[in-house]
């Protein structure tokens, strides 16, 4: 899940601690003023739950200033189904989860999946889609957050040459957006950086992803934001891995175990 918190190591302490041991991953961006936590196993929920009330509480989106789009404090929950669960559970994950933030929290929740997709709710939150959940207006801390049943995706950020600008990047992400991948142009402190979504990771995956940009500009360096399946990772060759931000101790199956969990029938975030 995302929250809208980058900097503040001691914010972001609290918030992953709150999930105890369903935390998997942490990665925090000071230029997108974002966090990204990894969870899994059983009882995800209740543990997601305690995440974002601890987001909720401590960050103020009146006064965030970062480069990538959000919509609140704890901006997207998604539920993914792991091995052993279906997608029917992550649905009703999300619906359970969504009921629970709008009646507990008061922040009002935005569903994305089979229904619309997350670039949708962004759009027309609060204009032309009203919340599914909770008030009809923002949280005036925490704004609100989107909510989702989604199958694995991969977080990809590919920072460009210096001699690029947010120009050539927002025109290399409108190149090469498609079915498998959601791409952005931005700036990061004068610092240009194609940041992709890559929404079908066994068809279009960060190799993939890093060729396609690298067709249009130079490439700096590479970063994978969080975790990846290991079927994705044992689809390119591993002389590739260390150029693309790689490696078998950031799969989703190596952090389960390392943590010691079973998540079979269960699901993850």
């Amino acid at each position: 899940m995302n929250v809208s918190e980058g900097r503040d190591e001691s914010v972001l302490r609290a918030i992953g601690g709150a999930a105890g041991s369903h935390l998997l991953d942490t990665h925090a961006d000071p230029h997108h003023h974002r966090g990204v936590f990894t969870l899994a196993g059983p009882q995800v929920e209740e543990a997601a739950r305690r995440l974002v009330s601890e987001a909720v509480a401590r960050i103020d989106v009146r006064s965030h200033r970062g480069s990538h789009p959000r919509l609140g404090a704890a901006d997207v929950v998604p539920f993914t189904p792991l091995e052993g669960s279906a997608f029917d559970d992550a649905l009703a994950a999300r619906d359970r989860f969504a009921r629970w933030a709008g009646e507990s929290l008061g922040v009002p929740c935005f569903v994305f999946g089979p229904e619309r997709s997350l670039p949708d709710v962004r759009r027309g939150a609060f204009t032309t889609l009203a919340p599914t959940t909770g008030p009809d207006r923002p949280h005036p801390s925490a704004g609100a957050v989107s909510v989702g049943a989604r199958g694995l995706l991969v977080a990809y950020n590919l920072w460009l040459a210096p001699a690029s600008d947010v120009r050539v990047a927002r025109r290399v992400a409108a190149a090469i957006r498609g079915p498998g991948i959601r791409a952005l142009g931005l700036d990061l402190d004068g610092v240009a950086q194609v940041s992709c979504n890559l929404i079908d990771p066994l068809a279009v995956g960060p190799d993939a992803a890093f060729d396609a940009v690298a067709r249009h500009v130079e490439i700096a360096r590479a970063e994978l934001v969080g975790l990846l399946p290991a079927r994705v990772l044992e689809a390119i060759p591993s002389s590739r891995w260390r150029t693309l931000d790689l490696s078998p101790s950031r799969t989703i199956e190596a952090r389960l175990e390392q943590a010691g969990l079973d998540v079979a029938g269960r699901g993850g975030q």
